[in-house]
C-alpha cells in the first residue's frame, strides 16, 4: 500500500490487516519502488499523487515484473482522467476517495481473484509451449525426422497444412506444435472433430449462430472460426464432412469470411486453418466424395504421418518419453523397460498407434511392482507380438492387426465402441478395419 498521508495509510493498513491480509507500507513513490524490487507482492494499492515519483511510476514498474502484482489506484475526483489512464496502462481498477471500507475490500477480492486466474492461464500457456516444442516430438527413424523437419519449416508461414495419418498417429500433436511454434502461438488454437457430429451441428459449431436461427438458439453465439481469430483452427476428420457442407467451408477458407446460420451479413476472420484425415483424401477427390477445390485448397503443404509399424525406430524412445512423462505425476522412481518387454513392444503391430503405445505405458506403469516393467505387467494382446518360433511362418503385419482387433473384440463381447476404446482408435476406423479385414461376430 503506498499513501503519503500517515494518517490514511495507518487507518487503511488496519482495515486490511483485520480482513486477514499481510500488508507492507510505503511513505512515498521511491519506498514504493524499492520494496518491489525487494520483495514478491500480489497487489498494489496505491495513490495516484505522491510527489515526485507518482503512483502511475509505480504502476509501470509493477507490471513490468517477472511475476506481476495486479494494482488498484486510489484517485480524487479531480484526477479521473489520470485513474483511466491507469487502467489504460494495466491497472485492474480505482477508487475514488474517501475509500469506504467495504468497496476496497471488494475490490481487492475481485483484483486477487483477476491475478490467480489470470497467473493460472500462464502457467497453462507456459506448459503448452513447453509440450509442443520440437524436442516433445520423438523421433529416431528417418521419416519422422524429416516430418519434424518440415513441422519446422511450416510453422514460420501461414500456409495451409493438411496432416494426412492412421488414427493414434498424433495428427492434433503435430499440429499444435505448427501452431505453437508459430507467429499466431500467443493466440487460441481451437481444435473440432468434424466426423464426431452431424452437418447441422457442425455448421453452427465452426460459424455461430443468431438468437432464434432454429429451435434451442437462445442466444447468439461466436462459432468456433470467430474463437479462433488470429490464431489457429485444427478441422480433424475433415474427409467425414459431407459434399454440401464442404462448399461452406471452402468458401470460409477462400474468402476468409464466415456467416453466422441465421445471419445475413459477413464476419471476416483471420485463421490458420490446419486440416487432418485418417483418409486419403485424394484416393477420396477421385471417387467423387470430396470437393477437387476444397481438396486443393488445404493441400498447400502436406504432412503424411507413418503408422508405427512403420516406424519401429521409434517404439522404443517413444515408451521411454510416455514413462517419463506419466511418472512425473506419480511418487516414487521412474520405472525402466526390462529386455523381454522391450523386444514384445518392438515386435508389436500396434494398429493404434502412439495412441495405443501410450495406453500400454500407462497402463503397465500402474500395475509395475519392480524397478522395471516386465512382460507380465504389459496387456495380453502384445503377447501376440512375441517373435516367431523356430520352424514357424512369421505373421505379416496386416495378420498381426488382424488378430490383434478380433481378439479385443472378443474380450468386449463385440462391443465396437469399448474396443475402440481399448484399441486407442476412433469407432470410424474399427468399423473400418473390420469391413477390411473381414471380421465378423461369429454366429
Amino acid at each position: 500500500m503506498v499513501e503519503d498521508q500517515q494518517a490514511t495509510r495507518e487507518f487503511v493498513a488496519m482495515i486490511l490487516s483485520d480482513a486477514g491480509y499481510q500488508t507492507d507500507a510505503a511513505a512515498d513513490g521511491g519506498e514504493a519502488l524499492r520494496k518491489l524490487e525487494e520483495s514478491s507482492y500480489d497487489l498494489v494499492l496505491t495513490d495516484l499523487k505522491l510527489g515526485d515519483i507518482s503512483g502511475i511510476d509505480v504502476l509501470r514498474k509493477a507490471i513490468t515484473l517477472e511475476d506481476p502484482p495486479v494494482a488498484i489506484i486510489i484517485t480524487a475526483h479531480g484526477t479521473i482522467e489520470n485513474a483511466v489512464e491507469a487502467i489504460k496502462i494495466g491497472a485492474y481498477d480505482y477508487l475514488t476517495k474517501p475509500v469506504g471500507s467495504d468497496d476496497l475490500l471488494l475490490s481487492i477480492g475481485r483484483a486477487l481473484k483477476h491475478r490467480e486466474l489470470t497467473s493460472r492461464v500462464r502457467k497453462l500457456e507456459s506448459q503448452l509451449e513447453r509440450d509442443f516444442q520440437f524436442e516433445n516430438l520423438v523421433a529416431k527413424s528417418g521419416r519422422m525426422r524429416q516430418v519434424i523437419e518440415t513441422v519446422r519449416q511450416v510453422a514460420k508461414s501461414d500456409a495451409t497444412v493438411l496432416i494426412e495419418g492412421e488414427s493414434g498417429t498424433g495428427k492434433e500433436l503435430v499440429a499444435r506444435a505448427v501452431h505453437a511454434n508459430s507467429r499466431r502461438r500467443k493466440q487460441s488454437f481451437v481444435a473440432i472433430n468434424c466426423g464426431a457430429m452431424p452437418e447441422t451441428l457442425l455448421e453452427s459449431e465452426l460459424f455461430g449462430y443468431l438468437k432464434g436461427a432454429f429451435t434451442g438458439a437462445g442466444e447468439t453465439r461466436k462459432g468456433l472460426f470467430e474463437q479462433a481469430h488470429e490464431g489457429t483452427i485444427f478441422l480433424d476428420e475433415i474427409g467425414e464432412t459431407s459434399p454440401a457442407f464442404q462448399v461452406k467451408l471452402l468458401r470460409a477458407l477462400q474468402e476468409g469470411e464466415i456467416r453466422r446460420v441465421g445471419d445475413n451479413k459477413s464476419i471476416m476472420v483471420d485463421v490458420r486453418v490446419i486440416a487432418a484425415s485418417n483418409q486419403d483424401l485424394k484416393a477420396l477427390e477421385e471417387a467423387g466424395r470430396f470437393r477437387k477445390d476444397l481438396y486443393y485448397r488445404i493441400n498447400v503443404i502436406l504432412i503424411h504421418l507413418p503408422p508405427l509399424r512403420e516406424r519401429r525406430e521409434d517404439v522404443v524412445p517413444l515408451a521411454e518419453f510416455f514413462l517419463q512423462r506419466k511418472a512425473e505425476k506419480r511418487s516414487g522412481p521412474t520405472p525402466g523397460l526390462s529386455r523381454e518387454a522391450i523386444k514384445l513392444l518392438e515386435n508389436y503391430a500396434w494398429p493404434g498407434n502412439v495412441r495405443e503405445l501410450e495406453n500400454v505405458i500407462e497402463r503397465s506403469l500402474v500395475l509395475a511392482n519392480t524397478a522395471a516393467i516386465e512382460p507380465g505387467d504389459l496387456p495380453p494382446e502384445l503377447q501376440g507380438g512375441a517373435p516367431p518360433r523356430p520352424g514357424e511362418d512369421p505373421l505379416t503385419m496386416r495378420d498381426m492387426e488382424r488378430l490383434h482387433i478380433q481378439r479385443v473384440l472378443e474380450r468386449t463381447n463385440w462391443n465396437q465402441s469399448e474396443a475402440a476404446k481399448l484399441l486407442g482408435i476412433g469407432y470410424n476406423t474399427i468399423w473400418r478395419k473390420m469391413k477390411e479385414y473381414n471380421i465378423k461376430k461369429p454366429g
